[in-house]
Formats: structure tokens, sequence, C-alpha cells
């Protein structure tokens, strides 16, 4: 078999668009419903999908009156996910800003026993405004400053999952001896924000350590994923700004001495699919029609750093605002790059926005839509995609049902899965312990025959 896709399914409550939960087609009676969940991940299992990825964020966004913008605290969402399904990946976000490397280390430990193997990590910085206060702090750290202590994060909490090596755990009834003390190790770590000790009181999972994922653009963040991620989430609206990026980051990975087919850029993508490219188009129009523009705007304020009151929705953006706006962050970037390449009006820029806060809308028939992913695959812009429902759960069923078949009649796509783990489906090595006397380990090794030792 030849390159093959890698596809996940982002489960946002209600679905994508922000007025998802308004249609009609949703189940918005269902979204504080762990069934509800399962289904839908048992639904991508089936479609043989990489893996299912819950966001979060440690604050309530303040524009929630107007969309299911609320969180699920993705541990014990994925936990309850995890013995619902088999083989399906469990991705997680998790903060290095608001949380500490050893309790991080503990958490996604327990969620690749409990998954026998299938965690993986989304690591953000978290620049909300309302995080810090929060956790007794008057504001976030500057950007640098964030992204400076996720790299000390990202290597103790590599330290504390790599303490035990695998078969540290002997579990001898004749000598007694249920773990080999000479393979757990102190990590001793002494760094500008963190002091270790160790080791992790959790013995070596599946994975060695969950596969890292990244979703920040910015230099800092491209920089931080070169060094780190074995995934990038990544957000473009056309096709060259994609390639663009993806050629970035893999020279970034190689300059940084690893491999670039280990480091997977993932775009995101909204399908609204229907029987024609009008029909698409036309089920696209009906979600943005129960949009309220007060939501987008509200996005648009914080993101460009202007003040929008008065502003004539029907006509083209303001050139003197246009001229005003910052550029704060990867996705402030992508806003403006539309207004200026294709001057929208202002309804028409919240419309752009509304299906999926910045990821790419595609609206068309099952295999436009497929053609559309293929295009991007196999002309150096994706290593796969995270698919982004517009509302669920009919979004992503029919995607399920009418677009992996034919990628996977293309070949693009498994039909059964390989592997039992995440690192498996996304074709991975698992690492060795650094303090570990073998050297090497092979790809979707699962760890528990004994605890913490290779099968």
């Amino acid at each position: 078999m030849g390159r093959q896709l890698k596809l996940n399914l982002f489960i946002y409550p209600g679905g994508h668009h922000e007025a998802a939960w308004r249609h009609p087609k949703s189940r918005t009676d269902r979204l504080l419903d762990i069934r509800f969940y399962q289904e839908l991940a048992q639904r991508a299992e089936a479609a043989k999908l990489d893996a299912v990825f819950f966001a979060d964020g440690p604050a309530l966004e303040s524009n929630v009156q107007y969309a299911t913008r609320f969180r699920l605290e993705p541990f014990t969402w994925l936990s309850a996910i995890a013995v619902a399904t088999e083989r399906i990946g469990l991705i997680g976000t998790a903060s290095t800003t608001y949380l500490e490397p050893y309790n991080a280390a503990r958490l996604f430990a327990s969620l690749d026993h409990l998954s026998n193997g299938r965690a993986g990590w989304n690591i953000v910085t978290t620049g909300a405004e309302g995080a810090a206060r929060n956790f007794g702090l008057d504001e976030h750290p500057p950007h640098a400053e964030r992204y400076a202590r996720a790299d000390e994060f990202v290597r103790v909490a590599g330290k504390l999952w790599d303490s035990w090596e695998d078969g540290a755990v002997v579990a001898d009834t004749d000598t007694g001896i249920f773990a080999d003390a000479s393979r757990i190790h102190p990590v001793e770590h002494e760094g500008r924000y963190f002091r270790v000790e160790g080791p992790l009181n959790t013995p070596r999972s599946p994975q060695g350590r969950p596969v890292f994922v990244q979703a920040g653009s910015s230099a800092d963040g491209k920089a931080f994923a070169a060094r780190h991620a074995e995934a990038v989430f990544t957000a473009h609206q056309t096709l060259q700004s994609a390639q663009g990026f993806y050629a970035d980051i893999k020279a970034q990975a190689a300059a940084n001495g690893r491999d670039p087919g280990h480091l997977l850029v993932l775009p995101g993508i909204s399908p609204y699919l229907g029987s024609t490219e009008a029909e698409a188009r036309a089920l696209k129009q009906e979600f943005d029609e129960l949009t309220q523009p007060e939501y987008g705007l509200g996005i648009l304020r914080k993101l460009l750093g202007v003040d929008l009151d008065g502003v004539k929705l029907d006509e083209p953006f303001p050139a003197g605002l246009l001229a005003e706006a910052g550029q704060a962050g990867s996705r402030s970037q992508l806003v403006l790059d539309v207004i200026r390449r294709e001057g929208p009006t202002v309804r028409q820029l919240l419309h752009r926005f509304a299906g999926a806060r910045g990821h790419y809308v595609f609206a068309g028939t099952p295999v436009q839509v497929a053609d559309e992913i293929q295009r991007w695959f196999e002309d150096g812009a994706a290593d796969g995609f995270n698919i982004m429902p517009p509302w669920l759960p009919g979004g992503f069923e029919s995607f399920a049902e009418e677009v992996v078949p034919i990628l996977q009649s293309r070949g693009l796509f498994r039909t059964e899965y390989t592997g039992r783990t995440l690192r498996g489906h996304f074709g991975l090595d698992r690492p060795a312990s650094r303090y570990s006397r073998a050297q090497s380990s092979p790809a979707d090794q699962n760890s528990h025959q004994i605890l913490g030792a290779p099968a």
C-alpha cells in the first residue's frame, strides 16, 4: 500500500458551525449525554478513522449565549469513550500553562493504559484572557514565555514517562519481587519553570508516551512543533497557503534532525454534502442564515483588535478598520488575508468564518469532497485531515457513509485497522525509554502483557 490519509473526527459540542444548535438536524438535547459521544466515536471507528479529538480550554467563552461554546473536560470523556471502543485513537487537549508536568504525565499515562495505547496529547499554551483569572493570576504570561514554559513542560513529562523502563514490573511470585527497582529512575529535573524529582508513580504505558499533537501556527508555535510534535493541527483557506505551511514545517523538522515524515500535517475541513453541488451549497446557506451577527462580530473584534460598532453588514469591510487591524496571531492573519484577497461584505465575512472558525469549509457532492481531500493530500498540502462536521451527528454520518468509501476505493484510506495503538495508526515508532537498556522498540508494540513490559 502507498501513502495513506490520516483522518480524525474533531468532536465539538453541537458541531462546528456556530449556529448548528439552532438547526433541526442537530441533536442539541444530547450535548451532555456521554452515550452520544460514545456513539459518535463508535461510528468513527466503524469508518476506520485514526482518532477522535476533543479541544479544551480552562475558561468559559464570553459569547456562550449565542453558541454551544462550553467545554467538556477531555480526560473524563475520553475515558468513557475508551471503554466503548477498541481501536480508535483518543486525542485530548491539555494546557502547559495551567497544568503541572507531573499531573499531566499521570493523566495521559492512565488514559493510555485504560485504552491499551490510544492516547494523544494536543499540547496548547492557552492565551485566553479569562483563563488567568481562574487560576489566581491577573493576566496570562506573554506569548514567548508560554512557549518557553511549554518546551520545558514537555521535556519534563517525557522524563517522567521514561522513568519506568519496559520490564520494570516483573511480578515474580517465586521471589516476591513485584518491580525491579533498578529500572525505575528519578528524573531530578531542575529548570527555569519546574523542579520535579520523580519518578512517575505509574508504570510505563503501552505507547511509551502519548502521541504529541500541536495546533499553533505562529512562528513560536511552528518552532515548537518542529521540535516536539508528531502531528500538527492547522487551519488554511487555500491550497497554496496549506502548501506553504506544509513545506515550512517539514523543513523545520528536518533542520531539527527529525524525519519530516514523522510530523503529520492535518488541516481542518468542514464538509457540506449534497447529491449536487447546488444542494450542498443550499445546505450551507441554511446554516449561515441561522447565524447571529453579534456572535461573529465579537470574534472579529477579538481577532483584529478593532471597534466594529456601527459597521454595515452588507457593505465591504471598511478600509480604515483594515488599516487599524492588529495581527495578534495566525488566525488573525488568516482573516486579514481573506478580506484583502476577496473583498467580502461584513456579512459574507461573518458567514465565511461561521462554519469552522477559520478552517476550510467545502460544499459539494461526495465525489467533489473526496477529490478536494485527495488534491490537498497529493499536492503537498496535507498528510490527512481533521474532519469538522458542521452539525452532529448527521454531518459526520454523511461523511462516513458517502466520502470515506470513495477514499477507500481509491486506495487512499484503510479499509481495516492494521494496528491497535494511535502510534500504529499514524505510522509512528514507539519511543524507547531514555533509561532503557534496549535502545529500540518496534512501532505499535503493546506493553500490556505484563505491566510495562513489551509483548
